[in-house]
């Protein structure tokens, strides 16, 4: 079993500390001209959450603290949920700021979706009896 969690939530880290300060700092005068600044520090604070799940995922997978190989199967789902919803989700809120194209924010519930399907999948890895 192929296990690249941990790298992608380090990426993804890296990538969230960078898009925040860019943020933060190049586009400040922009997002308070199209009052975005709260959308844009919500894009960032999930996407650095998320990259801190998808990291614990991987720890968890790689050192086999799952009880059986369907537990593991749960994992590798939760990190790729979270993986895939914080694409959606954070990368059309920061579309959003960066083009003020308000449709980008009807796709964003999907990526939060998947977020939550990636917390559920994780909390199920733990209930397996074996």
């Amino acid at each position: 079993m192929k296990n690249n969690f941990i790298f992608l939530g380090a990426i993804f880290g890296a990538l969230a500390v960078g898009i925040g300060a860019f943020g933060a700092h190049a586009l400040k005068d922009w997002l308070i001209s199209i009052n975005q600044v709260e959308t844009f520090q919500t894009a960032s604070k999930y996407h650095f959450y998320h990259s801190f799940s998808v990291i614990l995922i991987g720890i968890l997978v790689k050192t086999k603290l799952t009880k059986s190989e369907k537990a593991a199967k749960f994992l590798i789902w939760a990190g790729n949920l979270h993986l895939f919803g914080t694409t959606i989700f954070s990368g059309t809120l920061y579309l959003l700021c960066l083009t003020n194209l308000k449709w980008l924010g009807a796709i964003t519930p999907i990526g939060g979706i998947l977020l939550i399907l990636g917390w559920l999948f994780l909390a199920i890895s733990f209930l397996d009896k074996k």
